[in-house]
C-alpha cells in the first residue's frame, strides 16, 4: 500500500507497567511492518507506570524514559525514526502527548497536578500535540467518559485495543471528532509485538517530529488505518 505508516500509541515493557515487549522489540517489529516512525507513549504519572514516586521528580522522568530511549537506539541501527511521547491519565481520562522532551518533563514537575486545561495550555504554548486516546472506552479504571474538545489538539478515532475490547468505541469517536473538526488519529495501543497493529499513513515522509506535529495540526496530509496490520 502506498502512504508511510506512523504509529502514534505504543507502550513498552521498561516504562509501562501492563508493558510486555521490551522497546528495542517493539522497534523491530514495527520495522518488520514496515513502518515510517513510531511514537513511545508509556503511561505516565496516575496511569500504570514502572516510575517510582518516592524518587526525585528528575530521577523518576529517567526512570520513564528506558522504553523510548531502547526503542530510539534500535530505531537508529534498523533505520526506524523513534519519536517521544507519553500518555498521561486523568482520573480514567488519557491524552497522548508528544512535542516535548524528557528535559522539559524534568522542569515542569507541577504537571502532576495540571488539570486537563493546564496541560492543554503548556503543551500547546511549547509547541506540542494533545491527542485525546480512546475517549469513549469503557473500562473498570475508566469511571466516566469525559470530553475536552477545547482542550486536545486531534482525537484517537481509531485504537485497535478498543477492537477487541467491545464495538461501538471508535464508531462514537469518530463521530465526535467530525462534530467537533478536530483532526482523526489512530493508535495502535500495543502492549506486546504481536497487537493488532494501526495508527497513520501520511502522504509523504515526516522529515521529523516538529513536521508531523504540524500536519496533524493542518488537518490533511494523512488517512487514519481503520483495517488492523
Amino acid at each position: 500500500m502506498n502512504g508511510y505508516l506512523i504509529e502514534t500509541h505504543m507502550h513498552t515493557s521498561e516504562s509501562s507497567r501492563c508493558g510486555q515487549s521490551s522497546g528495542a522489540e517493539q522497534a523491530r517489529r514495527y520495522r518488520d511492518l514496515g513502518y515510517h516512525a513510531i511514537l513511545v507513549s508509556d503511561h505516565f504519572i496516575n496511569g500504570n507506570t514502572c516510575m517510582d514516586a518516592r524518587l526525585p521528580w528528575s530521577e523518576q522522568i529517567d526512570q520513564f524514559v528506558r522504553g523510548y530511549e531502547e526503542a530510539r537506539e534500535e530505531g537508529e541501527r534498523i533505520g526506524l525514526a523513534v519519536w517521544f511521547a507519553l500518555e498521561t491519565n486523568f482520573n480514567g481520562t488519557e491524552f497522548i502527548v508528544t512535542g516535548v522532551s524528557p528535559e522539559w518533563l524534568k522542569a515542569h514537575p507541577a504537571m502532576s497536578r495540571w488539570s486537563v486545561e493546564e496541560q492543554f495550555a503548556a503543551v500547546d504554548e511549547a509547541g506540542g500535540l494533545v491527542i485525546h486516546a480512546h475517549p469513549f472506552r469503557e473500562e473498570s479504571y475508566i469511571p466516566q467518559v469525559r470530553l475536552f474538545p477545547r482542550h486536545c489538539h486531534a482525537v484517537e478515532t481509531c485504537n485497535m485495543s478498543n477492537i477487541v475490547r467491545g464495538p461501538g468505541y471508535n464508531e462514537k469517536a469518530a463521530l465526535y471528532a467530525r462534530k467537533q473538526g478536530l483532526p482523526a488519529t489512530g493508535g495502535s495501543d500495543a502492549h506486546h509485538v504481536n497487537a493488532l497493529h494501526g495508527g497513520i499513513r501520511f502522504e509523504r515522509p515526516p522529515a521529523s517530529l516538529t513536521d508531523f506535529i504540524a500536519t496533524i495540526k493542518s488537518g490533511r496530509g494523512w488517512n487514519v488505518v481503520e483495517t488492523p496490520l
